[in-house]
């Protein structure tokens, strides 16, 4: 339950409101596609017909207790939340472990990488053919599993070794088929990136109550 607002949220959601206005149940496609004019590739945008729109990017109500800027991922029904103020978040669709690898707890942004590379941990290397060939590291661009961005998570000052980060198959989006990390549209994790600042939590959880988020849009 919250109590008492320090300082760090205090700029935290200023982050998130200087991010730019909000206007309740817009879509994915209204979204200003405003990123890092040094990109250095072109991100194209997912075919959003080919994608459930339960799955799209939208603001909904959202009525969980945490600050403006927190980001909450609900495994269980493959959303990730933005929480803004006055009981929204942005909603964005994600593709989540499939059993045996999802991961759940409290953690925090480490580190911001655009077009990262991508080492595959050593299990996968074993299990993986494919990851095998990049056991040095795959250098990030288009081709790049880890998409145009990635969010490095944190707990207690160390690399918990699990991403919120881009992909290359934007059909995967609303589905159980990554090793643990949590996926997006490279659209979207681009959007995520510019509004969240390093040292914003992330809590993972699978299932929120009903009463923490509405299913309809405004």
């Amino acid at each position: 339950m919250i109590s008492t607002l320090s300082r760090r949220h205090f700029l935290r959601a200023g982050t998130i409101a200087a991010a730019g206005a909000f206007v309740p149940g817009v879509v994915s496609g209204a979204f200003a596609n405003d990123f890092d004019a040094t990109d250095p590739y072109p991100i194209e945008p997912a075919d959003l017909s080919k994608i459930d729109p339960e799955f799209h990017r939208q603001i909904v109500p959202f009525r969980e207790a945490e600050w403006p800027g927190t980001i909450v991922v609900d495994t269980e029904s493959r959303h990730l939340y933005l929480v803004l103020e006055g009981r929204r978040a942005i909603r964005y669709g994600v593709g989540v472990g499939r059993d045996g690898f999802r991961w759940q707890g409290e953690a925090e942004v480490g580190r911001k990488k655009m077009w990262p590379k991508w080492t595959p941990p050593a299990d996968m290397v074993a299990r993986d053919e494919e990851a095998a060939k990049w056991a040095n590291g795959m250098p990030g661009g288009p081709e790049n599993p880890l998409g145009a961005r990635a969010l490095y998570l944190f707990a207690g000052g160390e690399d918990t070794l699990y991403r919120i980060h881009g992909t290359n198959q934007p059909w995967t989006i609303g589905k159980n088929m990554s090793s643990g990390c949590i996926r997006m549209l490279n659209e979207d994790i681009a959007d995520l990136y510019r509004r969240v600042p390093i040292g914003s939590r992330v809590t993972v959880v699978n299932g929120l109550r009903p009463s923490e988020v509405e299913v309809s849009s405004y």
